[in-house]
């Protein structure tokens, strides 16, 4: 299963819409970083997971998130 995710990335929130190849099912999810959701939410797909991010200055505590899952 592959996933796909746009992230629109700010500095206390993200709002992620994904795609599930498994189902064809596009979803739509505000996380907040203050609370320890993103790690949770990321960590639930199993296969491949490409994530598009806009390039943002804050972003760099989740790209390492996303390379250490």
């Amino acid at each position: 299963m592959t996933v796909f995710c746009g992230v629109d990335f700010h500095a206390r929130l993200q709002t992620v819409s994904f795609l599930d190849t498994s189902d064809g099912e596009l979803h739509q999810q505000d996380l907040h970083h203050q609370k320890d959701d993103i790690r949770a939410f990321y960590s639930q797909f199993g296969g491949q997971v490409i994530v598009g991010l806009e390039a943002s200055a804050y972003s760099r505590w989740f790209e390492q998130m996303l390379e250490d899952l």
